[in-house]
């Protein structure tokens, strides 16, 4: 079987004049088209290939390698929309297709969206989908608290970011606990923060409890010693000057600041904290 959309491992059993027939392990052939074939290659051998559709739908190999594939989330940008629908640049000659059913606000060209790619199951194509929310799930989570987690930034509200967890659910990341940039299409590190009893994540961009000590107090030494060794902020300081300069709130800023200062390498003055000079 090949997966579209996908990459695939097959094998080299034909050398022809239009390219190399690959084979799956269940004898299904697919083309690798000459330019897109190695400069040195054997019979037999094994190629790792990106499998899709083509501009006539037939299956197709190249080695080019998409900004996305299927069954995942991208942010891509649209390159042109006419009158069946929008099609974005994915990293492969033929674009992604975006039908109007499947956009949320009717795309514009020259503008990039978070998008799902998928395999219609009427067409079987590979199209993809501006309405993100119908491909997450809350219902059966894959997180606990304190994980560790990869996010992509979908859309800004009036309580916060949200964000895509793990390309399988939803979260939101409140305004409060923001101390960085964050724009659509970001992709980032993030932490469970929050499950809430409908299963609701609140993510926070920073580890929680112990583990936010660690990180923390690195982060201050090392702008410490970029600083010669002085930052003139305190227990006294507006959090928003903590935040302009650390990108960090002040209740995480004083616990590395205590960290830094049980282990005596710092020292806390009125005027700020000072790297303690070793000799």
């Amino acid at each position: 079987m090949i997966e579209l959309g996908n990459y695939n491992t097959l094998k080299i059993v034909r050398d022809t004049s239009p390219g190399l027939f690959l084979e799956s392990e269940t004898g299904a052939e697919i083309l690798l088209p000459n330019k897109y074939v190695p400069k040195v290659f054997e019979i037999g051998e094994e190629l790792n290939v990106f499998c899709y559709l083509d501009f006539d739908e037939r299956p197709v190999a190249t080695s080019l390698t998409p900004f996305m594939k299927r069954n995942e989330f991208g942010f891509l940008k649209v390159v042109e929309v006419n009158q069946i629908g929008a099609f974005l640049d994915w990293g492969l000659e033929k674009h992604l297709f975006v039908p109007f059913r499947e956009q949320r606000e009717k795309m514009k060209e020259g503008q990039w969206y978070v998008v799902y790619c998928y395999l219609d199951d009427i067409s079987f194509r590979l199209v993809a989908s501006n309405k993100i929310d119908k491909f997450l799930s809350n219902d059966e989570l894959s997180v606990r608290t304190g994980d560790k987690v990869s996010l992509l930034v979908t859309r800004l509200t009036d309580l916060g970011w949200e964000v895509i967890v793990n390309d399988r659910h939803k979260g939101l990341v409140f305004s409060s606990e923001i101390f960085q940039h964050m724009a659509v299409g970001q992709r980032m590190e993030g932490y469970i923060k929050t499950i809430r009893p409908d299963n609701k994540l609140d993510i926070s961009l920073q580890p929680q409890g112990q583990k936010v000590l660690e990180p923390t107090a690195k982060k201050i030494q090392k702008l410490l010693k970029e600083s010669g060794g002085f930052l003139a902020l305190h227990d006294k300081s507006d959090p928003k000057e903590i935040s302009r300069i650390l990108g960090m709130s002040k209740k995480t800023f004083k616990k590395g600041v205590g960290t830094l200062y049980k282990a005596r390498q710092i020292e806390i003055k009125q005027d700020g904290i000072h790297l303690v000079e070793k000799n």
